[in-house]
């Protein structure tokens, strides 16, 4: 991952992504650098434009829900009746299987996972 976080400090300062930058910014940071790794990773880096790839990545969360919007809240206000029907489940699950607690264990986690 180090490698990975050189690169990104490379292109963050606007200096080029090379063997002899990457090793550098290793080195200086303490790592035991494997030249089969630098050279793989300029190489993987040559086509790929890092500013947008990071854009790219930092959209995704919002996109799934990361982000406070409408689509949020309105899965979220059916999600509470689920919990409890959950909840519910669980605590007849455990009141039915008081006498054998390996068994209801193992039960429980089938019905919850399918």
């Amino acid at each position: 991952m180090e490698y990975v976080y050189a690169a990104l400090i490379l292109n963050e300062t606007g200096e080029e992504i090379n063997e002899d930058n990457l090793t550098d910014i290793l080195e200086a940071a303490g790592v035991d650098v494997e030249e089969s790794r630098v050279k793989a990773l300029v190489a993987a880096l040559e086509d790929v434009d890092i500013d947008e790839a990071v854009e790219e990545a930092a959209a995704v969360p919002a996109a799934t829900g990361g982000a406070g919007g409408g689509e949020v809240e309105a899965a979220d206000e059916g999600s509470d009746d689920e919990e409890a029907e959950a909840e519910e489940e669980a605590d007849d699950e455990e009141e039915a299987g008081d006498d054998d607690d390996e068994d209801a264990s193992g039960e429980g986690l089938g019905e919850l996972f399918g």
